[in-house]
C-alpha cells in the first residue's frame, strides 16, 4: 500500500478510533494507583495520539504531496537502476514505462493522451535523470500522425519529486481539460524535479568541477525530447515552468537562453541562487558567476532576448512581493513579462494550483508548434 492511497489513511483513521475508543473502556480500570496503571495510562494516550498525528500527517501529505511514496520518506532511492548505453549513437531518452493521464478517455492515447515514464540523458552534461513525458491526444490522432507540438519543460520545488507535479500540481489534466476547451494548444509536458544530483540542491547552476545543471536544462532536454518525439528545436517551440526552486530555474533559463526558450513562467520563484547545506559551494569563489545567477542582476547587466516571463505573487502569504515587483520593473523590451497577482496565497500546492491554469493558457499563446 502506497503511503499516499486511500488504504493506508483508512487503517491510520481506524487504528485512531480503535485506541480512542480502548482508551474509554479500559481507562476506570486503570484510574487506580500503581506503576502498572500509570503505565497503561500513559501508554493508552501515547499510542492515541501518535495514531491521531499519523492521520494528520497522512492527510496533509495527500493533499500536498511533501513525499510521494515510502522511500522518499524514509529517504531511500525512488528509482530503480537503469541501464544507460553511453556509446555515441544511443538514445538519449530511454523509455522506461507507459501510463494513463487518468481523464477521460481512459486506456485510448488517441482520446486521453499517454504519459511516458523516462530516463533523459544529457549529451552535453553527462547528466541523467527520470522523467515524465505528457503526450496529448493529438499526438496518435491519424490527423495529425505529421504534425510537430510545442513543449513545455516543467519543474517542482526542491526538493520534490516528479510524481508531485502529475498527482499534486495535475499538470497532465489541466492541459488536457484546457485543450479541450481551446485555451491551449495541444503541447507535450516534459516533467522533472531540480535534483539531479541528488540530495544536492544545484540551483540549475553549472557547478565548477560538479553537476552542469543549467547545461542539462537549457541544452540537453530540448535536444534530448526533439530528438524523440514531434517537437520542434526552434525557441518558439519552448517554453518553461516551474515552481519555488523550479520556478526559479525557469526564469532563469529562459533569461540566458533566449535562442532556446521562448517563454519561462515562474511560480512563487525566488530570484536569487540559494547558498546553504543543501547546495554547498555552488560558485567555488566566481563572483561572476555568483552575480549571473542572481535574475535581478543579470537583467541589469545581461542583454535580454525576445522571452517573455510570467512571474506570480500575492499581496498576503508570499514573501517574494518586493522581489517579483522589481522583476518585472527591470524587464525591458524586447523582452516582455506578466503577472498573476493574488490577493492572498501562501507557498503551497493550493495556491500554485489556481495559478497553474492561467500559467498554461499563458505560455500555450506564446509557443507555436
Amino acid at each position: 500500500m502506497g503511503l499516499t492511497s486511500n488504504k493506508v489513511l483508512a487503517l491510520a483513521v481506524l487504528a485512531a478510533l480503535l485506541l480512542f475508543v480502548a482508551t474509554i473502556w479500559w481507562w476506570p480500570r486503570l484510574a487506580r494507583g500503581g506503576v502498572r496503571a500509570v503505565a497503561g495510562r500513559v501508554g493508552l494516550l501515547l499510542a492515541t495520539q501518535l495514531a491521531l498525528f499519523a492521520v494528520i500527517a497522512l492527510t496533509a501529505n495527500r493533499a500536498f504531496l511533501f513525499y510521494g511514496s515510502w522511500a522518499d520518506l524514509f529517504g531511500q532511492k525512488q528509482e530503480l537502476g537503469v541501464v544507460v548505453d553511453h556509446s555515441a549513437d544511443r538514445s538519449h531518452v530511454r523509455l522506461v514505462a507507459k501510463q494513463q493521464p487518468g481523464v477521460p478517455g481512459g486506456s485510448r492515447p488517441a482520446k486521453a493522451g499517454q504519459i511516458h515514464k523516462v530516463v533523459i540523458a544529457g549529451k552535453q552534461s553527462r547528466i541523467d535523470t527520470p522523467a515524465y513525458v505528457y503526450l496529448p491526444p493529438e499526438y496518435f490522432q491519424a490527423e495529425h500522425r505529421r504534425s510537430t507540438f510545442p513543449a513545455v519543460v516543467v519543474l517542482t520545488g526542491y526538493p520534490g519529486t516528479a510524481e508531485n507535479l502529475l498527482k499534486g500540481l495535475r499538470y497532465p489534466k489541466t492541459a488536457f481539460e484546457l485543450a479541450a476547451a481551446g485555451r491551449m494548444r495541444p503541447t507535450i509536458l516534459v516533467m522533472l524535479r531540480p535534483t539531479v544530483a541528488p540530495p544536492r540542491d544545484t540551483e540549475c547552476v553549472d557547478v565548477p568541477g560538479g553537476p552542469q545543471t543549467e547545461t542539462f536544462f537549457a541544452k540537453d532536454v530540448p535536444q534530448a525530447v526533439s530528438g524523440t518525439y514531434r517537437v520542434g528545436t526552434a525557441a518558439r517551440n519552448w517554453g518553461f515552468i516551474g515552481n519555488s526552486t523550479g520556478g526559479y530555474c525557469a526564469l532563469k533559463i529562459a533569461l540566458h537562453h533566449p535562442e532556446r526558450f521562448a517563454a519561462g513562467a515562474g511560480l512563487s520563484a525566488h530570484y536569487k541562487a540559494a547558498e546553504d547545506p543543501t547546495t554547498g559551494d555552488l560558485f567555488q569563489g566566481d563572483d561572476q558567476e555568483r552575480k549571473r545567477a542572481d535574475l535581478l542582476w543579470s537583467l541589469d547587466h545581461v542583454p535580454q532576448g525576445k522571452t517573455s516571463f510570467l512571474v506570480t505573487s500575492s499581496r498576503q502569504g508570499e514573501h517574494n512581493l518586493g522581489e517579483t515587483l522589481e522583476f518585472i520593473k527591470r524587464v525591458k523590451a524586447p523582452a516582455r513579462v506578466s503577472s498573476i497577482m493574488l490577493d492572498s496565497g501562501g507557498h503551497n500546492y493550493n495556491t500554485w494550483r489556481r495559478e497553474i491554469p492561467p500559467a498554461l493558457e499563458w505560455l500555450s499563446g506564446r509557443l507555436r508548434p
